[in-house]
């Protein structure tokens, strides 16, 4: 008998959980360390677990066995098949277990469960919809640095290309090129170590100071201009016609909405929750449609 329903947002940084009870609601939260997938099944699997049994000491209930629980995780790095497969496979005894993106159960979040589209920007950047027929589309998301235009790790990447043209004498040394190399280094083999050993997250700390020097430097302004654009043709991509409500999510995206054309921004809506309560939505549809499938 399943009593407990769990949902669980786990990203590279942390994973929280919120914990209800099966026809209920909510009376626990949890937080424990990353549970991204890229990081490791057996690393993901301990912090959700960790979240979890402290959503249920924020409860003042005992831990129950596993299989009296439902848990639906949202998880970066679940659109990669194999991670995926591996952490299922890996289910250390919950009744019911869902995985998916983060992206789509922010979506869920964002609209209570029902139809509509979010854009999230914040280190990556990725569009997901869920129509009103059920069916559900995905733009971008293709991961750095090939793709994830708009994003944290994209702004700050072409801000470290500047800075390089800058350095070589094939851009004026701006702001933003000073900015960067008292961050990263001011001489040729410092940029160039610092790049070596950079990653995504490296690359989307450097977004912050193209918005510091955008009123003083042209080159910054036009970074974030085209951010601003690329972000603009993810909205547009996955609603052409512009009928889903539309929730803007991530600390670029939402430093960027407000820049962009009226017609996007009209359809903008205040996301209602955030994805770990998409999780709970999505493991509390499964646990109902497993229940009528048996009666």
């Amino acid at each position: 008998m399943i009593e407990w329903l769990i949902g669980v947002d786990g990203g590279g940084s942390g994973t929280r959980a919120l914990l209800q009870r099966r026809g209920g609601s909510l009376v626990g939260r949890g937080e424990a360390g990353p549970s991204a997938l890229g990081q490791g099944i057996a690393q993901a699997w301990r912090h959700i677990a960790s979240a979890v049994q402290a959503a249920f000491a924020d409860a003042k209930e005992p831990v129950p066995p596993w299989d009296r629980c439902a848990l639906a995780a949202g998880l970066s790095g679940a659109s990669h098949p194999p991670w995926r497969e591996a952490f299922v496979a890996a289910n250390p005894g919950f009744a019911e277990l869902e995985a998916e993106t983060d992206a789509f159960t922010m979506l869920l979040g964002a609209h209570g469960g029902g139809a509509g589209a979010i854009l999230i920007a914040g280190t990556g950047s990725i569009a997901e919809a869920l129509r009103a027929d059920g069916s559900r589309a995905t733009v971008g998301g293709w991961g750095f640095p090939v793709a994830d235009e708009g994003s944290g790790a994209r702004l700050g990447l072409h801000a470290m290309r500047h800075a390089q043209a800058a350095m070589d004498g094939r851009a004026n040394v701006s702001a933003l090129a000073r900015r960067v190399w008292m961050l990263c280094g001011d001489d040729r083999d410092s940029l160039q170590s610092w790049c070596g050993s950079a990653r995504q997250f490296e690359f989307a700390q450097l977004a912050r100071l193209v918005f510091d020097v955008e009123a003083s430097d042209p080159a910054a302004a036009a970074l974030l201009q085209r951010a601003t654009e690329a972000l603009e043709d993810l909205a547009l991509a996955i609603d052409p016609r512009g009928r889903l409500p539309l929730a803007v999510s991530g600390s670029i995206g939402e430093r960027l909405m407000p820049r962009m054309r009226p017609a996007l921004r009209e359809r903008v809506v205040p996301a209602r929750d955030g994805a770990a309560a998409g999780a709970l939505t999505l493991i509390a549809r499964r646990v109902r449609h497993s229940l009528e499938e048996a009666a």
